[in-house]
C-alpha cells in the first residue's frame, strides 16, 4: 500500500502545482499533502517520518522572493539562506537549481562552492552557475531559467540598486514564475527598498552560532536570523501564531530548526540533551567552482 499513497501524494503535489494553490488558506488539507509529497520526493532527503518540523512555511513553486543582507559581507549567508529556501523545491521533476550573477559581482562576492552546496541539502550537480556580462543579459538569463521545466529555482544574485531591475521587470519575473511553477529568489544587498512585485521579502542577518558541546569555543550550528518584512500570500505569516522575527539554526539532513530560547545565553545558545552538531569533515577541493574569473 506504500507506493501507491506515495503515488497519490505525488499527484496531489502535481495538481497543486499547476493549479497553483496559495500557500496559506482554508486549504490546509491539501497543502499538507503537498508538503508531504514535496518531502518524500526531495532527492537524497530522508524520510519525512525522520525529519525535524521546519518553522518555516511550506511555499508553493512560482513565487518571487527578495533575500535582503545589509552588507555584501554578508553574500554568503543570504546565499545559504536561499539555498536553504530552494532546495525544499528540488524534486525528481525539477532536479536543477539555477544561480545568475554578474561577472563584476562574482569577483567581487565569490562563487557558490560545491561542498558549501552539500551542507545545504543541494548536490554540485544539482547547480547550474551563469555568468552574465551586463543586466539586460542578467534579466534574459533569469526568464529563460524560470521557462525550464526541469529547473526547481533560480537564484538571481545582484549588487546594488541597478536600473534595469525595477518594478516592472519584477512585475514581469512574477508572471513567469507563476505560469511556470518556477521559484525566483533575488538576493539582495544594502538598506534601501525599491518596489517590486515579489511576493516575499526576507531579511537575513547573522548571528553568533551555538556551541557544541565537545569545545566551547568551537563554531556550531549555521545560524539565521529571519526578519519577513513583506508577504502576500494571505493571513499566514505575522497573523495569528505565525511570528514575522525568527531565529534559526540551519542542521543538514534536518533543515532550519527553530533556536530553543529557553537555552540562549548572550547571543550563544547552551546545547541541552540531545543537542548534536555536524561534525567537520573534509571536502575535496577538485570540486569547487572552476570557471574563470576574467571578465
Amino acid at each position: 500500500m506504500r507506493p501507491a499513497s506515495s503515488a497519490l501524494d505525488a499527484l496531489r503535489a502535481r495538481i497543486a502545482e499547476i493549479e497553483h494553490r496559495p500557500a496559506f488558506g482554508g486549504r490546509g488539507a491539501i497543502a499538507a499533502a503537498g508538503a508531504e509529497a514535496r518531502n518524500a520526493a526531495r532527492l537524497g532527503s530522508e524520510s519525512s517520518e525522520g525529519r525535524a518540523a521546519n518553522p518555516l512555511p511550506e511555499l508553493p513553486g512560482g513565487l518571487v522572493h527578495e533575500i535582503f543582507t545589509d552588507q555584501l559581507r554578508h553574500g554568503g549567508l543570504a546565499l545559504g539562506f536561499a539555498l536553504g529556501l530552494g532546495g525544499q523545491q528540488l524534486m525528481p521533476q525539477r532536479p536543477a537549481l539555477v544561480h545568475v550573477q554578474l561577472v563584476g559581482d562574482g569577483q567581487e562576492l565569490g562563487l557558490p562552492y560545491a561542498p558549501g552546496l552539500r551542507r545545504f541539502g543541494v548536490e554540485p550537480r544539482q547547480m547550474v552557475l551563469v555568468r552574465a556580462h551586463s543586466m539586460a543579459e542578467w534579466l534574459w538569463a533569469v526568464e529563460e531559467a524560470i521557462a525550464c521545466r526541469a529547473v526547481a529555482g533560480v537564484l538571481a544574485e545582484v549588487s546594488g540598486a541597478p536600473k534595469a531591475l525595477d518594478f516592472t521587470a519584477s512585475r514581469r519575473l512574477s508572471l513567469r514564475a507563476e505560469a511556470s511553477g518556477t521559484s525566483v529568489y533575488l538576493i539582495r544587498y544594502g538598506t534601501g527598498r525599491e518596489s517590486s512585485a515579489a511576493r516575499l521579502r526576507w531579511h537575513v542577518e547573522p548571528v553568533l552560532s551555538g556551541e557544541v558541546h565537545w569545545d566551547r569555543s568551537a563554531p556550531g550550528l549555521p545560524r539565521f536570523s529571519i526578519h519577513i518584512e513583506k508577504q502576500r500570500l494571505g493571513a499566514g505569516i505575522g497573523a495569528g501564531a505565525e511570528p514575522r522575527q525568527l531565529l534559526l539554526d540551519w542542521r543538514e539532513n534536518h533543515g532550519f530548526t527553530p533556536l530553543d530560547s529557553a537555552r540562549r545565553l548572550g547571543g550563544r545558545a547552551v546545547p541541552g540533551p540531545g543537542h548534536a552538531a555536524s561534525s567537520p569533515r573534509p571536502h575535496a577541493a577538485a570540486l569547487g567552482d572552476r570557471l574563470s574569473q576574467a571578465s
